[in-house]
C-alpha cells in the first residue's frame, strides 16, 4: 500500500490528511485515483508539486509499496554550514539563531525576520496559521543551508520557521547567515530566504475580516 499525504488547501478539499491507496503506476495515476475518491481535489496538476519519500518528484515517477507520496500546493557546504535548522511551534528568537552562527572568523551576521502584519491586500488581518510537512521541511532547509555553503564557502547558516497560530507582530521565519564580510552575508541571507519561500513545504492560512484563505505562491512571502 501507498501512504498518501495532503496539506493545507488540498487537505481541506479532500477532508482527510492522509490515506492508504494500492500501489502500481506512477504518481500521476495515484493522484487521479485519489481524485476519484475525493472529487473536490484540485484538478489542475500544474498547481501541485508531488513528493516521494520526502523528496520532490515528477508526476511520471513510478510508485512502489511502502512509499509515502505527498501532494503539495505551492509554498507559501562550508565549516559546518547548518548551525541550526528548526521547525517549531515556539516563539522564534532571532538573537538565539545569531548566537548559533557566530564564530571568530565571522565579520558580519545578516538576519532576515518575517513578521506577521495586521493587513494584506487591503484587508485587516487578525492572525495567521502555518502548516508544514514536518520531516521534509527540515530536510529542505538543511539542503538550502548546504547550498549556501557551496555558494559562499565561509558561510554559517541558521533557519527557523514557526508553525501553528501566530498573532500580529510575531516572527514567522528567521534566516541568519554569518560570513567574513558583509556583502557575502547579505547576499547569502537574501538568497536563502527567497529559496526557502520557494521550496520548503510550509503553508500560510490568513484570517482576515473577509474570512480565512490559504495564501499560495508569491503572495505567501512575508
Amino acid at each position: 500500500m501507498i501512504t498518501v499525504r495532503l496539506f493545507a488547501r488540498l487537505r481541506e478539499q479532500a477532508g482527510v490528511a492522509s490515506e492508504q491507496l494500492p500501489g502500481g503506476g506512477n504518481i500521476g495515476d495515484l493522484y487521479q485515483a485519489l481524485r476519484q475518491r475525493h472529487p473536490a481535489l484540485e484538478a489542475d496538476q500544474n498547481l501541485i508539486r508531488p513528493a516521494r519519500n520526502q523528496n520532490y518528484a515528477a508526476w511520471e515517477d513510478e510508485v512502489a509499496d511502502g512509499d509515502e507520496i505527498a501532494f503539495i500546493p505551492p509554498v507559501s557546504g562550508g565549516m559546518g554550514t547548518a548551525a541550526l535548522i528548526e521547525l517549531t511551534a515556539e516563539v522564534l528568537d532571532a538573537r538565539r539563531l545569531e548566537a548559533a552562527v557566530a564564530h571568530p572568523g565571522a565579520g558580519a551576521i545578516c538576519t532576515f525576520t518575517g513578521i506577521v502584519r495586521d493587513s494584506a491586500r487591503g484587508k485587516s488581518v487578525t492572525h495567521l496559521e502555518y502548516e508544514a510537512y514536518a520531516g521534509m521541511a527540515e530536510v529542505k532547509m538543511t539542503e538550502l543551508a548546504d547550498e549556501i555553503g557551496r555558494r559562499w564557502p565561509a558561510a554559517r547558516v541558521a533557519m527557523a520557521h514557526r508553525i501553528g497560530k501566530l498573532d500580529i507582530g510575531e516572527a514567522s521565519v528567521v534566516v541568519t547567515v554569518a560570513c567574513p564580510h558583509r556583502g557575502e552575508a547579505i547576499a547569502a541571507c537574501h538568497w536563502g530566504i527567497d529559496r526557502l519561500k520557494e521550496s520548503v513545504p510550509v503553508w500560510k492560512k490568513e484570517f482576515a475580516s473577509s474570512g480565512a484563505v490559504w495564501i499560495e505562491g508569491p503572495a505567501a512571502r512575508p
